[in-house]
């Protein structure tokens, strides 16, 4: 059975004759590499190397598409424009809206959408929108304002599912207080080959390949989860040196929070020598217990 959710996630769109330069030259990704039938990660920095956001590029009928979530979207709005008005290129806020779909059958609801991928794709066309294949179970509808929901689906009130699945998944999103505090590595943009080493100068482009090159980096993205008997909005974790003893651990950047089984879960930039086994809590908050959990992905350097 399918699950709908509408996601609280925005669209940049980027058109234009210079589009495919312009933004080749502001993200980490090479966007040569953005087919119709592919999406890729990137990020896009500032000039010291720190990120306006993580996103997701894909390419629909004449425009570049960047989705991620509202502060995201709307930092590199705003920021992109900045220099746009050099180029021919037009950067606005799309109308779109994002579907996200959980299936332990993904594969059955791609058929029953008409959704066509190939063992290499993870991105089509879908009417005037796009469908974007995160994995075996998830999938991202992106549809046109007014378009309807396709028969069959119908749509959860509450999110929260879909990105607790973003979270164990490693997925990174910045909100408002993460965004201009990492460079790429520290929320694993790599280890998703959100970031390209081979393709030329990009905004912030120094300061990403000091941290590869010359082994800087010390932070990096973990998943963190816990139980807690209610809601939690976390900005600082503690970890724990000694039975009494606590020292600051770092920063939440994306978290959710199951209320029917008062499970919480969390994406934190913390040290990247951090050992699994290590005992966390929210700063000053000693009622709740937080582990790591293991990333489904490697977060080394290839």
């Amino acid at each position: 059975m399918a699950k709908a959710y509408q996601l609280p996630l925005k669209l940049l769109s980027i058109s234009g004759p210079d589009k495919l330069s312009y933004l080749h030259g502001q993200v980490t990704q090479d966007i040569n590499l953005v087919k119709n039938n592919n999406f890729l990660w990137t990020g896009h920095c500032t000039p010291k190397g720190k990120l306006w956001s993580t996103m997701r590029v894909f390419s629909q009928g004449d425009n570049y598409f960047l989705l991620g979530s509202r502060p995201e979207a709307e930092a590199s709005l705003r920021e992109l424009n900045k220099y746009g008005v050099f180029a021919k290129v037009d950067i606005t806020m799309s109308e779109h809206y994002c579907v996200g779909i959980l299936s332990d059958d993904i594969e059955q609801v791609c058929a029953s959408l008409s959704l066509q991928f190939s063992d290499q794709d993870n991105a089509c066309d879908f009417g005037n929108g796009k469908a974007l294949k995160l994995d075996h179970t998830r999938l991202i509808l992106i549809l046109e304002a007014g378009q309807s929901l396709p028969a069959g689906l119908t749509l959860e009130e509450d999110p929260t599912e879909f990105e607790i699945s973003s979270i164990l998944a490693g997925e990174p999103q910045l909100d408002e207080n993460g965004i201009d505090e990492y460079v790429p590595q520290m929320v694993n943009l790599q280890a998703l080959n959100g970031i390209s080493f081979k393709k030329g100068c990009y905004t912030g482009q120094e300061t990403v390949a000091r941290m590869r090159y010359l082994g800087k980096n010390k932070r990096a993205m973990f998943i963190v989860t816990g139980e807690s008997a209610e809601q939690l909005n976390i900005k600082d974790l503690e970890m724990q040196l000694e039975q009494d003893n606590w020292r600051r651990a770092g920063k939440v950047v994306h978290q959710a929070y199951n209320t029917n089984t008062q499970q919480y879960y969390a994406l934190a930039v913390m040290p990247n020598d951090l050992q699994q086994s290590a005992i966390l809590r929210p700063k000053d908050n000693d009622s709740v217990t937080l582990h790591i959990k293991a990333l489904p992905y490697s977060i080394e350097d290839n």
